[in-house]
């Protein structure tokens, strides 16, 4: 594992990188997790294996996830911080360029990277992305008052209350996952995504990347998102992978491949050096 550090405010950022199988020179490949999760996910899902027979990937732990530091000031998580974040993997890692895989936090994450700096993108691959403000997302994905919840209580709090709400206990692996957290930093993420404002229509339609968005056909908070995104980039392609959810499309990942694969290999010729 390795870190890099935002030049902005120091801020730590672990990420790891694994050679290519088809040696020096392949293009490299970053792929930024959810909310909550880590870099771990890639490996756990099974997307490590097929993806590194071509790419050179790189896996950071955005900030307050993984091994990165985890601040708990909710103005830490503003995302021209974030972005910054991912830069500087960049610079650390030795790219220039690069193609872009994020699911839902690093989804926007990726959005925000291209409107900024569109440059440093070979590709774009978004999932359960969304360019809209980020009002109220957690409490619609959770429960209402959930950064509260977590922030006051823990995350033993949280998910007692998750689970309340939802009628039945939270599954062990989410729990796992969670239960990883630092929770007030995890709260402070939560509470300055709260108030993160969207993205520009005129942006996204200035882009000039290749775009791909994904999104599972049950995820009722981010389908609507995502096809809209899919007409405000221009050529942006879509793919709905069906019978999943915002939790469950990115563990998919034979679906989900399936998708993101002919989409990388259809723009190869952005992808030297």
């Amino acid at each position: 594992m390795s870190h890099a550090i935002n030049p902005v405010d120091g801020t730590r950022i672990a990420f790891s990188v694994i050679d290519s199988d088809a040696g020096a020179g392949s293009p490299s490949l970053l792929l930024a997790h959810g909310s909550a999760l880590s870099s771990a996910i890639w490996r756990g899902f099974g997307y490590v294996r097929p993806l590194r027979e071509r790419y050179r990937l790189i896996l950071p732990d955005l900030r307050g996830h993984g091994r990165s530091d985890k601040p708990d000031v909710p103005d830490a998580y503003a995302m021209d911080l974030i972005v910054d974040d991912v830069l500087a993997v960049l610079d650390a890692a030795g790219t220039d360029r690069v193609h872009y895989l994020g699911y839902s936090f690093g989804a926007r994450v990726g959005l925000s990277l291209a409107v900024r700096d569109t440059g440093r993108l070979r590709t774009l691959t978004v999932g359960g992305g969304s360019a809209r403000a980020q009002t109220g997302t957690f409490d619609r994905l959770f429960f209402p008052g959930c950064a509260d919840v977590l922030g006051h209580y823990g995350v033993e709090g949280f998910l007692e209350a998750w689970a309340e709400h939802l009628g039945s206990p939270v599954d062990a692996a989410t729990q796992a996952a969670f239960r990883a957290n630092d929770a007030a930093a995890l709260a402070a993420y939560m509470r300055r995504s709260d108030r993160e404002p969207g993205i520009d229509d005129a942006a996204l339609a200035a882009l000039d990347v290749p775009t791909l968005a994904f999104v599972g056909s049950e995820d009722g908070e981010r389908i609507d998102d995502t096809r809209e995104l899919s007409r405000t980039i221009p050529g942006a392609l879509l793919a709905v992978i069906r019978g999943y959810d915002h939790a469950t499309t990115i563990a998919a990942a034979p679906e989900v491949l399936s998708v993101i694969e002919p989409f990388l290999a259809a723009h190869a010729g952005e992808s030297s050096g």
